[in-house]
Protein backbone atom coordinates (compact mmCIF):
# COMPACT_ATOMS: atom_id res chain seq x y z
CA UNK A 1 0.00 0.00 0.00
CA UNK A 2 1.42 3.06 -0.77
CA UNK A 3 1.97 6.12 1.11
CA UNK A 4 -1.13 7.68 0.36
CA UNK A 5 -3.61 5.92 2.60
CA UNK A 6 -6.49 6.11 0.65
CA UNK A 7 -6.74 5.21 -3.57
CA UNK A 8 -7.08 7.51 -5.41
CA UNK A 9 -9.33 8.56 -8.50
CA UNK A 10 -7.51 9.16 -11.38
CA UNK A 11 -9.82 11.21 -13.03
CA UNK A 12 -10.73 13.74 -10.40
CA UNK A 13 -6.70 14.35 -10.80
CA UNK A 14 -6.88 14.61 -14.22
CA UNK A 15 -10.16 17.36 -13.61
CA UNK A 16 -8.65 18.97 -10.99
CA UNK A 17 -5.35 19.47 -13.65
CA UNK A 18 -7.63 20.73 -16.45
CA UNK A 19 -9.56 23.15 -14.12
CA UNK A 20 -6.43 24.59 -13.15
CA UNK A 21 -4.95 24.83 -16.74
CA UNK A 22 -7.66 27.16 -17.32
CA UNK A 23 -7.18 29.03 -14.65
CA UNK A 24 -3.95 29.47 -15.84
CA UNK A 25 -4.80 31.45 -19.43
CA UNK A 26 -7.09 33.21 -17.66
CA UNK A 27 -4.48 35.00 -14.92
CA UNK A 28 -1.70 35.29 -17.41
CA UNK A 29 -3.47 36.87 -20.25
CA UNK A 30 -5.44 39.34 -17.44
CA UNK A 31 -1.10 39.76 -16.26
CA UNK A 32 -2.15 38.93 -13.13
CA UNK A 33 -3.85 41.99 -11.88
CA UNK A 34 -7.04 40.64 -10.16
CA UNK A 35 -8.57 43.96 -10.18
CA UNK A 36 -10.15 46.15 -12.40
CA UNK A 37 -7.24 47.83 -15.49
CA UNK A 38 -6.97 51.14 -16.69
CA UNK A 39 -7.32 52.00 -20.83
CA UNK A 40 -3.96 51.88 -20.87
CA UNK A 41 -3.47 48.12 -20.11
CA UNK A 42 -6.38 47.57 -22.69
CA UNK A 43 -4.57 49.38 -25.06
CA UNK A 44 -1.18 48.25 -25.11
CA UNK A 45 -2.31 44.25 -25.13
CA UNK A 46 -5.30 44.79 -27.46
CA UNK A 47 -3.59 45.92 -30.59
CA UNK A 48 -5.43 43.35 -33.50
CA UNK A 49 -7.37 40.97 -34.29
CA UNK A 50 -5.62 38.03 -32.38
CA UNK A 51 -5.92 39.81 -29.30
CA UNK A 52 -9.07 40.62 -29.50
CA UNK A 53 -10.12 36.81 -30.40
CA UNK A 54 -8.35 35.44 -27.31
CA UNK A 55 -10.13 37.90 -25.14
CA UNK A 56 -13.04 36.67 -26.52
CA UNK A 57 -12.57 33.33 -26.01
CA UNK A 58 -11.58 33.53 -22.61
CA UNK A 59 -14.51 35.49 -21.82
CA UNK A 60 -17.07 33.28 -23.61
CA UNK A 61 -15.32 29.44 -22.48
CA UNK A 62 -12.72 29.87 -19.78
CA UNK A 63 -13.23 33.26 -17.44
CA UNK A 64 -15.63 31.99 -14.25
CA UNK A 65 -16.17 29.12 -15.63
CA UNK A 66 -12.88 27.10 -14.92
CA UNK A 67 -12.69 28.45 -11.09
CA UNK A 68 -15.93 27.09 -10.54
CA UNK A 69 -15.11 23.51 -11.98
CA UNK A 70 -12.17 23.79 -9.02
CA UNK A 71 -14.36 25.13 -6.61
CA UNK A 72 -16.73 21.89 -7.57
CA UNK A 73 -13.52 19.78 -6.96
CA UNK A 74 -12.98 21.13 -3.65
CA UNK A 75 -16.37 20.16 -2.42
CA UNK A 76 -15.68 16.67 -4.21
CA UNK A 77 -12.53 16.39 -2.33
CA UNK A 78 -13.80 17.73 1.45
CA UNK A 79 -16.49 14.88 0.99
CA UNK A 80 -13.80 12.32 0.00
CA UNK A 81 -12.01 13.08 3.06
CA UNK A 82 -14.73 13.38 5.49
CA UNK A 83 -15.85 9.86 4.45
CA UNK A 84 -12.72 8.24 4.67
CA UNK A 85 -12.20 9.62 8.57
CA UNK A 86 -15.46 8.61 8.74
CA UNK A 87 -14.84 4.54 7.60
CA UNK A 88 -11.88 4.82 9.62
CA UNK A 89 -14.23 5.08 12.59
CA UNK A 90 -12.58 8.77 13.09
CA UNK A 91 -14.43 12.48 12.92
CA UNK A 92 -12.37 14.64 10.46
CA UNK A 93 -14.32 17.39 11.11
CA UNK A 94 -11.69 18.63 13.47
CA UNK A 95 -8.79 17.84 11.42
CA UNK A 96 -10.50 19.76 8.25
CA UNK A 97 -10.94 22.60 10.17
CA UNK A 98 -7.52 22.47 10.76
CA UNK A 99 -6.51 22.12 7.27
CA UNK A 100 -8.33 24.81 6.11
CA UNK A 101 -6.61 27.18 8.56
CA UNK A 102 -3.23 25.89 7.09
CA UNK A 103 -4.82 26.47 4.00
CA UNK A 104 -5.46 30.06 4.92
CA UNK A 105 -1.83 30.42 5.95
CA UNK A 106 -1.09 29.24 2.21
CA UNK A 107 -3.31 31.54 0.39
CA UNK A 108 -2.69 34.67 2.30
CA UNK A 109 1.10 34.18 1.43
CA UNK A 110 0.19 33.48 -2.18
CA UNK A 111 -2.29 36.09 -1.77
CA UNK A 112 0.46 39.12 -1.26
CA UNK A 113 1.99 38.33 -4.53
CA UNK A 114 -1.53 37.56 -6.35
CA UNK A 115 -4.59 39.75 -5.35
CA UNK A 116 -7.10 37.56 -7.13
CA UNK A 117 -6.38 34.65 -4.56
CA UNK A 118 -8.48 32.20 -3.96
CA UNK A 119 -7.29 29.90 -1.53
CA UNK A 120 -8.27 32.69 1.11
CA UNK A 121 -11.59 32.09 0.07
CA UNK A 122 -11.77 28.71 0.16
CA UNK A 123 -10.38 28.52 3.91
CA UNK A 124 -13.04 31.09 4.93
CA UNK A 125 -15.82 29.27 3.30
CA UNK A 126 -14.66 25.47 4.14
CA UNK A 127 -15.66 26.30 7.35
CA UNK A 128 -19.48 26.64 6.48
CA UNK A 129 -19.22 23.50 4.26
CA UNK A 130 -18.48 21.14 7.54
CA UNK A 131 -21.75 20.82 8.83
CA UNK A 132 -23.62 20.44 5.32
CA UNK A 133 -21.60 16.70 5.56
CA UNK A 134 -24.30 15.73 7.99
CA UNK A 135 -27.15 17.30 6.12
CA UNK A 136 -29.78 15.77 4.02
CA UNK A 137 -29.18 15.57 0.33
CA UNK A 138 -32.30 17.37 -0.74
CA UNK A 139 -31.14 20.40 1.43
CA UNK A 140 -27.67 20.42 0.11
CA UNK A 141 -29.01 20.45 -3.51
CA UNK A 142 -31.90 23.11 -2.60
CA UNK A 143 -29.42 25.59 -0.79
CA UNK A 144 -27.14 24.97 -3.65
CA UNK A 145 -29.45 25.85 -6.59
CA UNK A 146 -30.86 28.95 -4.37
CA UNK A 147 -26.96 30.28 -4.22
CA UNK A 148 -26.86 29.50 -8.02
CA UNK A 149 -30.11 31.58 -8.96
CA UNK A 150 -29.15 34.33 -7.24
CA UNK A 151 -30.41 34.24 -3.39
CA UNK A 152 -26.53 35.66 -1.92
CA UNK A 153 -26.89 38.67 -4.09
CA UNK A 154 -30.20 39.64 -3.89
CA UNK A 155 -29.92 39.84 0.14
CA UNK A 156 -26.32 41.56 -0.27
CA UNK A 157 -28.50 44.32 -3.09
CA UNK A 158 -31.51 44.49 -0.40
CA UNK A 159 -29.45 45.52 2.48
CA UNK A 160 -26.63 47.05 1.01
CA UNK A 161 -28.53 48.85 -2.44
CA UNK A 162 -24.67 48.23 -4.12
CA UNK A 163 -22.52 49.70 -1.60
CA UNK A 164 -19.84 47.99 -0.37
CA UNK A 165 -19.67 45.87 2.49
CA UNK A 166 -15.78 45.85 3.37
CA UNK A 167 -14.09 48.97 1.60
CA UNK A 168 -15.71 52.68 0.38
CA UNK A 169 -14.89 52.20 -3.11
CA UNK A 170 -17.16 54.71 -5.07
CA UNK A 171 -15.71 54.82 -8.34
CA UNK A 172 -15.65 50.80 -8.54
CA UNK A 173 -16.68 50.59 -12.11
CA UNK A 174 -14.91 53.39 -13.52
CA UNK A 175 -11.12 52.48 -15.07
CA UNK A 176 -9.46 55.90 -14.83
CA UNK A 177 -10.94 55.73 -11.31
CA UNK A 178 -7.72 56.76 -8.99
CA UNK A 179 -7.34 54.11 -7.23
CA UNK A 180 -7.56 51.50 -10.14
CA UNK A 181 -4.21 53.87 -11.54
CA UNK A 182 -2.78 54.04 -8.49
CA UNK A 183 -2.71 50.26 -7.95
CA UNK A 184 -1.99 49.44 -11.41
CA UNK A 185 0.78 51.69 -11.42
CA UNK A 186 2.13 49.98 -8.48
CA UNK A 187 2.27 46.67 -9.98
CA UNK A 188 3.73 48.16 -12.48
CA UNK A 189 6.92 50.32 -11.24
CA UNK A 190 6.80 49.16 -7.61
CA UNK A 191 9.18 47.06 -5.84
CA UNK A 192 8.01 43.49 -4.31
CA UNK A 193 8.09 45.35 -0.81
CA UNK A 194 4.92 47.66 -2.50
CA UNK A 195 3.12 44.76 -3.78
CA UNK A 196 3.16 43.24 -0.42
CA UNK A 197 2.19 46.28 1.12
CA UNK A 198 -0.91 47.25 -0.80
CA UNK A 199 -2.19 43.54 -1.30
CA UNK A 200 -1.52 42.41 2.31
CA UNK A 201 -5.18 44.10 4.03
CA UNK A 202 -6.31 46.06 0.96
CA UNK A 203 -6.04 43.55 -1.19
CA UNK A 204 -8.24 41.42 0.54
CA UNK A 205 -11.20 43.90 1.50
CA UNK A 206 -11.56 44.40 -2.07
CA UNK A 207 -11.37 40.94 -2.96
CA UNK A 208 -14.53 40.65 0.12
CA UNK A 209 -16.54 43.15 -1.83
CA UNK A 210 -16.47 40.81 -4.73
CA UNK A 211 -16.85 37.78 -3.21
CA UNK A 212 -19.64 38.78 -0.98
CA UNK A 213 -20.82 42.00 -2.88
CA UNK A 214 -23.56 42.24 -5.56
CA UNK A 215 -21.32 40.59 -7.79
CA UNK A 216 -21.51 37.62 -5.42
CA UNK A 217 -19.02 35.56 -6.52
CA UNK A 218 -18.28 33.92 -2.97
CA UNK A 219 -21.96 32.43 -3.39
CA UNK A 220 -21.22 30.92 -6.80
CA UNK A 221 -18.21 29.56 -5.20
CA UNK A 222 -19.97 27.78 -2.07
CA UNK A 223 -23.08 26.66 -4.11
CA UNK A 224 -20.29 24.68 -6.36
CA UNK A 225 -18.93 23.26 -3.51
CA UNK A 226 -22.00 21.76 -2.21
CA UNK A 227 -22.55 20.65 -5.84
CA UNK A 228 -19.05 18.70 -5.21
CA UNK A 229 -20.36 17.32 -2.15
CA UNK A 230 -23.55 16.07 -3.30
CA UNK A 231 -21.57 14.06 -6.72
CA UNK A 232 -19.19 12.83 -3.51
CA UNK A 233 -22.10 11.31 -1.72
CA UNK A 234 -23.82 9.38 -4.50
CA UNK A 235 -20.59 7.86 -5.45
CA UNK A 236 -20.22 9.51 -9.02
CA UNK A 237 -16.83 9.32 -9.87
CA UNK A 238 -16.85 5.78 -8.75
CA UNK A 239 -19.06 4.38 -11.39
CA UNK A 240 -18.81 6.88 -13.55
CA UNK A 241 -17.76 4.42 -17.02
CA UNK A 242 -21.13 2.81 -16.32
CA UNK A 243 -23.38 5.77 -15.20
CA UNK A 244 -23.84 6.79 -19.01
CA UNK A 245 -27.72 8.02 -17.65
CA UNK A 246 -26.64 11.04 -15.52
CA UNK A 247 -24.16 12.40 -18.05
CA UNK A 248 -26.53 12.48 -20.97
CA UNK A 249 -29.00 14.35 -18.82
CA UNK A 250 -26.30 16.90 -17.16
CA UNK A 251 -24.87 17.39 -20.67
CA UNK A 252 -28.56 17.96 -22.40
CA UNK A 253 -29.75 19.74 -19.17
CA UNK A 254 -26.62 21.61 -19.16
CA UNK A 255 -27.56 22.63 -22.61
CA UNK A 256 -30.90 24.17 -21.90
CA UNK A 257 -29.95 25.44 -19.24
CA UNK A 258 -26.98 27.62 -20.82
CA UNK A 259 -29.61 28.71 -23.69
CA UNK A 260 -32.10 30.40 -21.02
CA UNK A 261 -29.67 31.80 -18.73
CA UNK A 262 -28.06 33.77 -22.00
CA UNK A 263 -31.63 34.52 -22.82
CA UNK A 264 -32.24 35.64 -19.56
CA UNK A 265 -28.77 37.87 -19.33
CA UNK A 266 -29.48 38.89 -22.61
CA UNK A 267 -32.93 40.43 -21.92
CA UNK A 268 -31.98 41.71 -18.19
CA UNK A 269 -29.18 44.37 -19.78
CA UNK A 270 -30.83 44.80 -23.29
CA UNK A 271 -33.56 46.71 -21.18
CA UNK A 272 -30.78 48.85 -19.10
CA UNK A 273 -29.44 50.71 -22.21
CA UNK A 274 -25.68 51.29 -23.24
CA UNK A 275 -25.47 52.55 -19.51
CA UNK A 276 -25.28 49.53 -17.27
CA UNK A 277 -25.36 50.68 -13.70
CA UNK A 278 -25.27 47.94 -11.17
CA UNK A 279 -28.25 49.97 -8.91
CA UNK A 280 -31.30 47.97 -9.23
CA UNK A 281 -32.46 44.51 -9.25
CA UNK A 282 -32.87 44.45 -12.98
CA UNK A 283 -28.80 44.39 -13.42
CA UNK A 284 -28.72 41.73 -9.92
CA UNK A 285 -31.06 39.61 -12.82
CA UNK A 286 -28.85 40.19 -15.31
CA UNK A 287 -25.55 39.38 -12.98
CA UNK A 288 -27.43 35.87 -11.86
CA UNK A 289 -27.91 34.67 -15.37
CA UNK A 290 -24.36 35.12 -16.30
CA UNK A 291 -23.83 33.22 -13.02
CA UNK A 292 -26.22 30.13 -14.43
CA UNK A 293 -24.63 30.88 -17.74
CA UNK A 294 -21.61 29.85 -15.81
CA UNK A 295 -23.20 27.02 -14.00
CA UNK A 296 -24.02 25.37 -17.31
CA UNK A 297 -20.85 25.56 -19.41
CA UNK A 298 -19.50 24.12 -16.14
CA UNK A 299 -21.07 21.14 -15.86
CA UNK A 300 -21.18 20.61 -19.79
CA UNK A 301 -17.42 20.91 -19.35
CA UNK A 302 -17.40 18.50 -16.84
CA UNK A 303 -19.75 15.81 -18.68
CA UNK A 304 -17.91 16.56 -21.55
CA UNK A 305 -14.60 15.60 -19.87
CA UNK A 306 -16.37 12.42 -18.37
CA UNK A 307 -17.80 11.17 -21.83
CA UNK A 308 -13.68 11.53 -23.47
CA UNK A 309 -12.18 9.95 -20.37
CA UNK A 310 -14.26 6.83 -21.20
CA UNK A 311 -13.11 6.31 -24.69
CA UNK A 312 -9.21 4.94 -24.78
CA UNK A 313 -7.51 7.13 -27.08
CA UNK A 314 -9.19 10.81 -25.41
CA UNK A 315 -8.47 9.03 -22.18
CA UNK A 316 -5.16 8.81 -23.01
CA UNK A 317 -4.63 12.43 -23.67
CA UNK A 318 -6.85 13.81 -20.85
CA UNK A 319 -4.80 11.67 -17.88
CA UNK A 320 -1.63 13.71 -18.68
CA UNK A 321 -3.46 16.00 -16.88
CA UNK A 322 -3.44 13.83 -13.95
CA UNK A 323 -0.09 14.82 -12.37
CA UNK A 324 -0.53 18.39 -12.86
CA UNK A 325 -3.66 18.09 -10.77
CA UNK A 326 -2.28 15.83 -8.19
CA UNK A 327 0.27 19.02 -7.90
CA UNK A 328 -2.09 21.24 -8.61
CA UNK A 329 -1.77 23.35 -4.97
CA UNK A 330 1.99 23.60 -5.84
CA UNK A 331 1.60 24.05 -9.07
CA UNK A 332 -1.34 27.36 -8.69
CA UNK A 333 0.89 28.75 -6.27
CA UNK A 334 4.26 28.43 -8.40
CA UNK A 335 2.50 29.47 -11.81
CA UNK A 336 1.15 32.89 -9.71
CA UNK A 337 5.39 33.66 -8.46
CA UNK A 338 6.71 33.10 -12.25
CA UNK A 339 3.87 35.42 -13.72
CA UNK A 340 4.40 38.12 -11.64
CA UNK A 341 7.56 37.84 -11.75
CA UNK A 342 7.23 38.41 -15.25
CA UNK A 343 5.12 41.16 -15.52
CA UNK A 344 5.19 43.26 -12.33
CA UNK A 345 7.76 45.67 -11.74
CA UNK A 346 9.53 43.87 -9.33
CA UNK A 347 10.61 41.12 -11.74
CA UNK A 348 11.07 41.93 -15.57
CA UNK A 349 8.05 44.46 -15.61
CA UNK A 350 6.21 43.39 -18.86
CA UNK A 351 2.88 44.34 -17.28
CA UNK A 352 0.67 45.75 -20.40
CA UNK A 353 3.13 45.60 -22.94
CA UNK A 354 3.20 41.76 -23.98
CA UNK A 355 -0.10 41.42 -26.30
CA UNK A 356 -2.83 38.87 -25.73
CA UNK A 357 -2.22 36.50 -28.61
CA UNK A 358 1.89 36.47 -26.71
CA UNK A 359 0.56 35.86 -23.08
CA UNK A 360 -1.84 33.19 -24.16
CA UNK A 361 0.98 31.21 -25.69
CA UNK A 362 2.80 31.92 -22.65
CA UNK A 363 0.22 30.34 -21.01
CA UNK A 364 0.28 27.13 -22.70
CA UNK A 365 3.85 27.24 -22.45
CA UNK A 366 4.00 27.53 -18.81
CA UNK A 367 0.89 24.58 -18.54
CA UNK A 368 2.73 22.22 -20.85
CA UNK A 369 6.02 22.60 -18.78
CA UNK A 370 4.28 22.15 -15.53
CA UNK A 371 2.81 19.14 -16.68
CA UNK A 372 5.61 17.69 -17.48
CA UNK A 373 7.57 18.31 -14.29
CA UNK A 374 4.45 17.19 -12.45
CA UNK A 375 5.22 13.94 -13.87
CA UNK A 376 8.73 13.74 -13.99
CA UNK A 377 8.43 14.60 -9.93
CA UNK A 378 6.07 12.48 -9.55
CA UNK A 379 8.16 9.84 -10.20
CA UNK A 380 10.42 10.20 -7.67
CA UNK A 381 7.94 11.90 -5.12
CA UNK A 382 4.80 10.92 -3.05
CA UNK A 383 3.71 14.58 -3.23
CA UNK A 384 4.35 18.11 -4.83
CA UNK A 385 6.25 20.26 -2.15
CA UNK A 386 3.18 22.40 -1.10
CA UNK A 387 0.81 19.42 -0.76
CA UNK A 388 3.28 17.82 1.10
CA UNK A 389 3.66 20.46 3.71
CA UNK A 390 -0.07 20.56 3.97
CA UNK A 391 -0.26 17.31 4.33
CA UNK A 392 2.32 17.10 7.29
CA UNK A 393 1.51 19.43 9.04
CA UNK A 394 -2.62 18.53 8.96
CA UNK A 395 -1.54 15.46 10.49
CA UNK A 396 1.60 16.54 12.82
CA UNK A 397 3.04 13.99 11.17
CA UNK A 398 6.25 13.72 8.89
CA UNK A 399 4.87 11.84 5.51
CA UNK A 400 7.75 10.46 3.74
CA UNK A 401 8.58 12.39 0.55
CA UNK A 402 10.63 10.61 -1.89
CA UNK A 403 9.89 7.09 -3.14
CA UNK A 404 12.31 4.37 -2.35
CA UNK A 405 13.89 2.88 -5.18
CA UNK A 406 13.12 -0.84 -6.16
Amino acid sequence: MSTTTTQRIEIIDALRGFALAGIAICHIVENYIGAMAPPSFYEGVSIGIADQMVDAFIGIFLRGKFIALFSFLFGLSFFIQMDNGQKKGASFEGRFLWRLLLLLVIGYTHSLFYRGDILTIYAFLGIFLIPFYKIDTKWVLGIALLLLFGLGRYAAFYFTQGDHLFLEVPDMTDPNAPRVVDYYNTLKNGSLQDVFKTNAIEGHLDKMNFQYGIFGRGYFTFAFFLIGLYVGRIGFFKRFREDKKMTKKVLIGSGIGFVVALGITAAAFASLGPEVKFDNWIAMIGLSGMDLANFSITLLYIALFIVLYRKAKPQRMLRKFAPYGRMALTNYVLQSIIGTFLLFGWGLGYLGEIRNAYTFLIALGLIIFQMWYSKYWLQYFYYGPVEWLWRSLTFFKRYPMRKKKV
